[in-house]
């Protein structure tokens, strides 16, 4: 085994005891006229956005809201996100990001869930909280202007539809200090609900601790920069450069992002946290558009760019990743579910000045819990999500007997334990019980750690297929299928067939050219894997369905696997019955 740690850095940091707001202070003393957040012309300097969230927090406070309050974030993409969000903070209440495309049933079951006392709105998703929040005791409602990045088709004055507890943005800060109300804000409080992305399953609510995010924002901003953590005169955390910081090419306080990850979303909260403790300028892109986004970071120089698989998919089949001048980028960080290995090659030929490399995480570890070296002369393995960070630790044990752990090599559940794991679910003290164990969190996910400790993950447990007594993991097969020069994007489900237990059903996206039959590409696929893994099932998609952060919906999937094929597709030569061959008895 090979130590691949980064040179100069230590397994173990100091984490300073303070709460959230102590990080943007930090920044706002350290890095002050730098712009902090761009959307289109408006631009917040970290001095700015600091004076506007206080102000915001005063705002909050002279309405009412205490320490302990919910308040609830119904915002798209937009400046006045991180303005809320860091005011909910210095409020000393708790903040609850919902997302804004979400239809009024499911909006009305997470704040009725979550006890909001106040929400947070845009114009645009407005008219669906007024109907969610009838009848729950919602008391404030303040509405945020249209943006570049969220602009607005309706009149920004809708405080009306919410009767009294209707305000503006505009007029909740009206008057208020720029300076945050002195509040005690315990560590130990909880600073969000992060709710789970119910691909599996109904939303929970995570609660997540202030202490939580100052841990997973400093890990994830040390590993990304080289430097360590401290404090500055006024107790504000800052990075401080050390000896092998120069080994980095992400220094603080010199570089750009482009945000196009979902604020509301475990990824996108810890990008922004971690990118303005950094002193990154973040760019707020609007609506995505795959061409507008490429030219966005060659006029910007972006050096950093974080996103999901289906960002770089759609990335990679865009016509200007081949043209544009892409030369500023230095980091390539894919989250938020696997990505083949065959779109990472095309991504490090696309960006030949980046590290391109993958993390893993989970809301219920707040954000982050590995990712690959990002250091000039880091180890970047193809397919891994990388070491675990500081003061993380990760087991691989057995899923029919949790207390034992499996070889190295050997896949298994995927269990963490780290100053990020979050403290359990809000009100659902039985689920807490059986994923929160001992100080270890139960992932639910399956992987394996090769010898040099770097993590691989093969997909959800639940995920896992059982063909014909063998275990099948969807993310070899998807990996194989993406190495095919006429697949786009690929996602591999099961469906039960009563005499082989499932079959696996590959679902793909064509590329434009080449084109390619099923039986071909289960036949690639069959030269490449064990005998019983091999796909039964291809059907072709216009586009896979993911969720608003980018993961593939696997429920919706294995929905479309159980209903009949169209006629007009082509036939899958689908092999569903019959006993194993020679080769697989010999497995």
């Amino acid at each position: 085994m090979t130590d691949y740690w980064p040179a100069g850095l230590p397994r173990r940091l100091d984490y300073p005891d303070v709460p959230l707001g102590a990080v943007l202070a930090g920044s706002a003393r350290r890095y002050r006229d730098r712009a902090a957040i761009r959307d289109g012309d408006q631009v917040l300097t970290f001095t700015g956005l600091y004076e506007q969230a206080a102000a915001f927090a005063r705002g909050l406070r002279a309405r009412g809201i205490r320490q302990g309050d919910v308040v609830a974030l119904h915002l798209p993409n937009t400046l006045w996100f991180a303005v809320a969000y860091y005011g909910i903070t210095l409020a000393g209440a708790t903040a609850c990001p919902a997302n804004p495309a979400q239809p009024a049933r499911a909006l009305r079951a997470q704040l009725a869930d979550c006890s909001a006392a106040a929400v947070v709105t845009h114009p645009g998703p407005a008219p669906v909280l007024a109907e969610a929040i009838d009848g729950l005791p919602v008391r404030l409602v303040v509405i945020v202007p249209p943006s570049a990045s969220a602009p607005a088709d309706r009149p920004d004055d809708c405080a009306q539809l919410f009767g009294k507890a209707g305000t503006t943005l505009e007029a909740l800060v009206a008057g208020q200090s720029t300076h945050p109300p002195e509040v005690l804000v315990p560590t130990d409080s909880v600073a969000q609900y992060g709710y789970t992305g119910g691909t599996t399953g109904a939303p929970k609510g995570v609660r997540i601790l202030h202490r939580n995010i100052v841990a997973n924002t400093i890990q994830v901003a040390c590993w990304r920069s080289g430097a360590l953590p401290g404090l500055d005169s006024e107790g504000g955390v800052v990075l401080n450069p050390v000896e092998t910081s120069g080994d980095y090419a992400l220094a603080p306080g010199t570089y750009a992002t482009l945000c196009i990850s979902p604020l509301f979303h475990a990824l996108g909260l810890i990008s922004l946290n971690f990118f303005l403790l950094c002193g990154a300028t973040n760019i707020l892109s609007g609506r995505f558009d795959a061409e507008s986004y490429l030219e966005q970071v060659e006029r910007h120089r972006i050096a950093y760019i974080p996103g999901a698989p289906a960002l770089y998919h759609a990335l990679l089949a865009t016509p200007g990743i081949r043209t544009r001048d892409l030369s500023s980028v230095k980091a390539v960080v894919s989250g938020g579910a696997p990505i083949d290995t065959h779109s990472l090659e095309r991504l490090t030929e696309a960006f030949p000045n980046a590290a391109v490399i993958e993390g893993y995480g989970l809301t219920e570890a707040t954000a982050t819990v590995s990712s690959g070296p990002i250091a000039k002369a880091g180890l970047r393995k193809p397919g891994s999500q990388g070491l675990p960070l500081f003061d993380t630790e990760l087991e691989i044990r057995d899923p029919l007997d949790p207390g034992r752990k499996v070889p190295r090599g050997e896949r298994g559940e995927i269990w963490a334990r780290g100053p990020q794991v979050a403290s359990g679910y809000l009100g659902r003290p039985d689920e807490t019980a059986a994923q929160f164990v001992d100080g270890w969190l139960r992932t639910g996910d399956t992987g394996h750690l090769d010898a040099d400790g770097f993590l691989y993950v093969s997909g959800r447990s639940k995920d896992m297929l059982i063909y014909k007594g063998y275990n099948v993991y969807p993310r070899e097969l998807e990996d194989v299928l993406g190495g095919h020069p006429a697949v786009l994007q690929a996602s591999v489900v099961g469906r039960a067939v009563p005499a082989v237990g499932e079959i696996p059903v590959a679902f793909v996206v064509p590329a434009a050219e080449p084109r390619a039959m099923a039986e071909e590409l289960m036949e690639y696929v069959a030269e490449r894997v064990t005998p019983y893994k091999r796909i039964r099932e291809v059907r072709f998609v216009d586009e896979l369905p993911v969720s608003p952060a980018g993961k593939v919906l696997k429920t919706e999937l294995r929905r479309l696997a159980r209903t009949p094929r169209d006629p007009g597709e082509p036939p899958s030569g689908t092999q569903e019955t019959g006993t194993p061959d020679t080769a697989e008895r010999q497995v």
